[in-house]
């Protein structure tokens, strides 16, 4: 790790210094009450004189704090982060915005992570932006991470310095792609923390330029990069697979609809090249179906058009029906792409994995009913998308948000040793559990008797799951100890459809609380065991173990009506004195 020292900086903050005086005010402002030790570079290359006047007070009223470097005559991105960048003494380095106004805690919870984790480079994993999530430690490959290809994050200096890592002064667009992937590529922990922020710029992600041709064209300088430092192979291949998707591929599709006739050949001609040079197999296997088609047509600009016209049509869709016929459950409904004939239907998309199953549709124009049998859905939360295919591709929406009035949720299915049941999500959208993930699950667990078979205590008892008989999902008894939380499990037997038995035995001296627990295709689920009659309950069973007295007694508990069962040890004396008081109350 860097030295410090009296006066040491850890982090300078460089900012280009454009824009309006009240944005770059407020973001200057922010920057000063960030709780590290800092400096903030301001690079000048042609601001306004409103502007230059604001910079000569932060300079004069926050000395040691804030420099500003003139620049001679207006110069691109690049370079003016390239002075900054030389200037800067801090051990990390953060590019800022002029329109971007950072919360007090943003370079405070960056810098403890960077120490923390001995991080290289550290995002800012802010909801609503390119990378969504926090994390300690993360692999390059994780596309999240590179999916964000901006300089708005805290880079190690001598990391940056050792490898000569600098901003392309030759760019007019894309120069933060160009410097974030060899930062990228040297990297050897990358981090992610959780900041609050109050406002910013629109995007973090890195955005296509208006001119689709110049963009493609500037995209040949960070794939070099990327090749001169990912040897071939799945993880060049994950990498790539981003730029495809997001910067190569993406032009063919609004940009190229956008474009004149003459253009597109152009265009078509360098994502040709593009492809011809960095396009593998790996990379097309990770690719949309979208994507592959458009490669698969590079040859027949019409076809290119059609899938462009099909990407940015208005897919509309409407949910009218949602009800259990039997164990199918069957959703209703009207999708359709505006003026685009095309194959409407539903697919669902398995939450964590991303597999895909589509049930049985049958349509009539834009009019479909879907059928899934309950049993026939493996387990997992599964999202419902509407999906039109027509010309090789195919269009997806989540589908749910749109429906009629008197479209409710129907009840939990239990069918096939598994719960099934529909749901929405807070913003609408349709999704189907199997298994209990993530909607509760209704059951209950009723005793029918208890009795002592020797030292065993038999449990038998009646069990239902979404009002249906459920017991071929019973697992175990489960007898939890009120203080300690020790558990004793016992397996469960099926004596009918809705009927188990348990017997158990090795308890300790305690209080018992008996669960049965249920495996309906997600986590296990626990029932307490409820006693409707107290005349189920079996009398309490006494023993001697050498010296010692023991006493199991099962009961009901006096506000749920749980059953429990209560062990007591006693010694002789113990026994003793009891049978004395016994004797004198007699």
């Amino acid at each position: 790790m860097e030295a410090e020292g009296v006066g040491a900086v850890d982090v300078s903050v460089v900012v280009p210094a454009y824009g309006s005086r009240t944005s770059l005010d407020r973001c200057l402002t922010s920057l000063l009450v960030q709780r590290v030790r800092k400096e903030i570079i301001v690079v000048d290359d042609g601001a306004s004189e409103e502007v230059r006047r604001l910079l000569r007070l932060y300079a004069v009223y926050h000395p040691g704090v804030v420099r500003v470097i003139q620049e001679p005559g207006p110069g691109l991105p690049g370079r003016m982060r390239n002075r900054g960048l030389d200037a800067a003494r801090g051990r990390f380095v953060y590019f800022g915005d002029p329109e971007e106004e950072l919360g007090p805690e943003v370079l405070g919870r960056m810098l403890a992570v960077a120490d923390g984790q001995g991080a290289d480079i550290v995002l800012r994993a802010a909801e609503g932006r390119a990378f969504p999530r926090a994390a300690a430690r993360e692999a390059l490959a994780d596309g999240s991470v590179y999916d964000d290809l901006t300089c708005a994050k805290l880079f190690r200096r001598s990391m940056l310095e050792r490898h000569r890592i600098r901003f392309d002064e030759t760019l007019r667009i894309g120069e933060d792609m160009v410097f974030a992937v060899h930062a990228y590529c040297h990297a050897e922990v990358i981090s992610a923390v959780a900041v609050g922020e109050r406002g910013g710029p629109p995007s973090r992600r890195e955005e296509p330029s208006g001119d689709p041709l110049a963009w493609l064209q500037m995209i040949r300088v960070p794939l070099a990069v990327l090749g001169r430092h990912v040897p071939p192979g799945p993880l060049r291949d994950r990498l790539l697979a981003r730029h495809f998707r997001l910067d190569v591929l993406s032009q063919l599709g609004a940009p190229f609809l956008a474009a004149r006739e003459e253009d597109r050949e152009k265009i078509v001609a360098e994502t040709a090249d593009i492809c011809a040079q960095w396009l593998t197999r790996g990379v097309l296997d990770l690719l949309s179906l979208t994507d592959r088609a458009r490669v698969e047509a590079l040859d027949d600009i019409t076809h290119l058009v059609r899938l462009a016209e099909v990407e940015q049509a208005r897919l509309t869709h409407r949910l009218t029906g949602l009800e259990w016929q039997g164990d199918r459950l069957l959703i209703c409904g009207r999708v359709a792409l505006d003026g685009i004939p095309g194959r409407p239907g539903l697919i669902l998309r398995e939450r964590a994995s991303g597999r895909e199953w589509r049930p049985g549709v049958t349509s009539v124009a834009d009019l479909i009913c879907a059928v899934i049998p309950a049993r026939s859905l493996p387990a997992g939360v599964w999202d419902v998308h509407a999906v039109v295919e027509c010309h090789g591709t195919r269009r997806t929406a989540p589908f749910g948000q749109v429906r009629d009035a008197n479209v409710t949720v129907p009840r939990l299915r239990f069918a096939g040793r598994r719960v099934v049941g529909p749901f929405f999500t807070p913003d609408g959208r349709l999704g189907v559990d199997v298994g209990g993930h993530v909607i509760r699950v209704p059951g209950s667990v009723r005793l029918t008797r208890t009795e002592w078979v020797g030292r065993r205590l038999r449990v038998d008892g009646r069990v239902r799951v979404a009002k249906a008989p459920a017991a071929p999902a019973v697992r175990q008894l489960v007898w939890r100890e009120r203080t300690s939380g020790l558990e004793v499990r016992e397996p469960a037997a099926v004596t009918g459809p809705g009927t188990f038995s348990a017997q158990t035995c090795g308890f300790w001296p305690g209080v018992w609380d008996a669960y049965l627990e249920l495996d309906v295709g997600g986590p296990p689920l626990r029932f307490p065991v409820k006693v409707d009659c107290p005349e189920n309950l079996g009398r309490s069973l006494r023993w001697w173990r050498g010296p010692v007295r023991w006493t199991a007694r099962p009961y009901a508990t006096a506000v749920n009506r749980r059953l429990s069962t209560s062990v007591v040890v006693s010694s002789p004396r113990v026994v003793f004195r009891r049978l004395v008081r016994r004797i004198r109350r007699t």
